[in-house]
């Protein structure tokens, strides 16, 4: 190994040893060589929203950071950030990936510590995602995370520009969106794809106990799903997938509430009409997280992409969601909770690396337990919302 002179002057002069100058130098190589295939990304998402109801009435079925608060005015979204060095194609792969939110969308995720509160449109960090990820040589390769690690249901995600939409959809809010435990997957050909993991509790809860919410330490969730992507053989369905998906597990208090059951199937599929794109959700929800005992919910969701030109691009989601009194609101009377959502999505690219797209959302009640919006059963809201992707 060589030395610079000014390391040789010192040695000389007896105040550095050489051998932990080698060993400091080793170390330090390994530390780039391990930093030079971690790569850095992320994205900065702003909004402005308006709604045609009073700020104080909520807008049932949406999450907490897209309700009442983002309303009327202009908002910081959020400030996403991703290290991450992905596995490479070697038999004993390893690698990691940490997701770390900032800004007001990030009290969606910072209540994921037991030992802090979610706040309201605040500044605050969370961790979304934190896992190291192998592989074991097993068959095609059986890849495993161990950590935090997001939910493998559900057709939505949270990050905004992976969204067709920037509203989301009322199944999103009835799943959970990160678990703590371990993760399998495994590609059983270029057609299928498995997973399957363990996970403290269903709830999105950092390093969460079956026992802070009544159940024994050996009350584990349990999830599963399955992946099938038509080969190029079917022709015009080439590529299209369908996704199934379960998990079950405590998400609640087992004084209030059993272990809640979430039951997911999902579909995107090709059309003739160049550019055009069609997917179909379907959840299920025994017990839903609702603080509610026997709370059951149903979501049906259908959507449309239609990329018109290099820029300009048009989404579309109808939903409906049907679910016991008490799913999103308790009204004047006993009907089921009964919602109607269309989202229109207009996304047109001027600048580089920059989505910009313009939304309106319709939501209805179409039950008979009250004007649960205030003076009247509908709410619309139209967001302008940019967002930049490094």
């Amino acid at each position: 190994m060589k030395f610079n002179k000014w390391t040789v002057a010192l040695a000389a002069a007896g105040l550095v040893n050489l051998g932990s100058v080698t060993q400091a130098e080793e170390a330090s190589n390994a530390v780039m060589t391990s930093l030079s295939k971690t790569t850095l990304s992320g994205y900065v998402g702003a909004s402005a929203s308006w709604s045609d109801t009073s700020a104080a009435v909520p807008l049932h079925g949406r999450v907490a950071y897209q309700n009442t608060a983002k309303m009327d005015g202009f908002n910081l979204d959020v400030i996403g950030l991703t290290l991450e060095k992905p596995l490479d194609e070697s038999d004993w792969a390893s690698g990691y990936r940490v997701d770390l939110l900032l800004g007001p969308d990030a009290s969606h995720y910072v209540g994921t510590s037991p030992n802090a509160t979610a706040g309201g449109p605040s500044d605050t960090v969370g961790i979304k995602q934190a896992y190291v990820a192998t592989r074991v040589p097993v068959g095609n390769g059986l890849d495993l995370k161990l950590g935090v690690y997001d939910a493998i249901i559900g057709y939505e995600v949270f990050t905004d520009g992976a969204n067709p939409n920037y509203s989301r959809s009322f199944a999103y809010n009835l799943e959970p969106f990160a678990h703590t435990g371990a993760l399998a997957s495994y590609q059983v050909n270029d057609m299928v794809g498995v997973s399957a993991g363990i996970a403290n509790t269903s709830r999105s809860v950092i390093n969460d106990r079956a026992g802070l919410l009544g159940g024994s330490s050996s009350h584990f969730s349990y999830m599963a799903s399955v992946a099938v992507v038509a080969p190029d053989s079917m022709g015009a369905l080439s590529g299209a997938t369908i996704y199934a998906g379960f998990l079950d597990g405590l998400a609640g208090n087992t004084s209030t509430q059993p272990d809640t059951t979430n039951y997911y199937l999902g579909a995107t599929l090709p059309t003739p009409v160049d550019g055009l794109a069609l997917g179909l959700a379907y959840d299920h929800v025994d017990d839903a997280p609702t603080g509610v005992a026997g709370i059951d919910a149903d979501v049906i969701g259908a959507y449309v992409s239609y990329q018109a030109t290099d820029k300009m691009a048009v989404h579309g989601r109808i939903e409906y969601v049907t679910g016991d009194n008490g799913l999103y609101y308790v009204g004047n009377g006993s009907d089921d909770n009964e919602l109607l959502g269309l989202t229109a999505t207009v996304d047109y690219s001027l600048w580089d690396n920059v989505i910009t797209r313009l939304e309106g959302r319709w939501d209805q009640q179409l039950d008979d337990n009250g004007d649960v919006y205030g003076a009247g059963d509908d709410v619309f809201t139209l967001t302008l919302n940019a967002i930049y992707n490094f």
